[in-house]
Formats: C-alpha cells, structure tokens, sequence
C-alpha cells in the first residue's frame, strides 16, 4: 500500500475514532452521575428529572464533528491534493480536540447533575452555559480544521 495513502486514511479513522472515545468518555462520565442523582431523587420520593439527560447526551455531538473532518479528509485523498501525513496531522488533531472538548463536558455535567440534584433542580441554565462553553471548543475545532482542509489543494 503506498505510505501516502496510508497516513492519510489513517488520519481520516483518527479524527473520527478518537472523537468517539471521548463522547463515550464524556457520556459515561456524566451517565454515572445522574444514574446517582436519579437513585437520589428515587429514595427521596421525586419525581425522575429527564434534565439529566441533556447533561448525558451534551458530548454525543463531537463524534459528528470528527465524522464530518473525516469525510473532508477523504475528499483530499480521492482527489490527491494533500499529503497524507498532513491529512494525518489534521486527523489526529480534529481527534484530540473533540475527544477533549466532549470529556470535559461530561465532567461538567456530571458537576452538573449532582449540583441540580442537591440544590433541588436549580441552576440547570448554568450548567447548560457551562456545557455549551466547552461545546464551543469543539466546534472551534470542526470549524478550523475544515478551513484549514479547505485551503489544501
């Protein structure tokens, strides 16, 4: 197989595949939390808050950024305009960045569900702010590295 292509496939799994990890690390971290909070609300006789859920779900969505960056790299590498270990590093960097930004959302909704459930229910916009500040992050990312992909070749 040439190298060149390769790296540049390689780079295409990467953005894809490591922004993965970190929506399911980012899931997993705030799921637990409001799997406690929800036992909580449970014992306490509540009702089950579903606002859990949106802290829960919040990091799905840097999975689909590193999709759409690896369908950009596979564009450059039908049309044979980049080198592939500059398709590489954009992989690995797309990757990098959205694994980050959705891990440090579940984090903060897992903050978040334990501070809703103590504080009966308030404080849900702030977190959601919070959520959505780190969200941003990883839109940065999508919107530079496609840029950057767009100015190859």
């Amino acid at each position: 197989m040439d190298t060149n292509l390769f790296l540049g496939q390689l780079g295409a799994v990467l953005s894809l595949f490591v922004a993965a990890v970190g929506s399911c690390l980012g899931v997993s971290a705030a799921g637990t939390s409001a799997a406690g909070a929800w036992a909580k609300d449970a014992r306490a006789g509540k009702p089950l808050r579903f606002i859990y859920i949106v802290m829960v779900s919040a990091p799905i969505t840097q999975t689909v950024y590193g999709f759409l960056v690896m369908l950009q790299i596979i564009d450059k590498l039908g049309a044979g305009v980049a080198s592939g270990i500059t398709l590489l590093g954009i992989g690995l960097a797309t990757g990098i960045g959205e694994m980050i930004s959705a891990w440090v959302q579940g984090i903060i909704g897992a903050g978040g569900c334990r501070m809703i459930s103590e504080a009966d229910g308030k404080g849900f916009a702030l977190v959601v702010i919070a959520i959505g500040i780190a969200e941003t992050v990883g839109i940065f990312v999508l919107v530079f590295m496609s840029i950057l992909l767009g100015r190859i070749g």
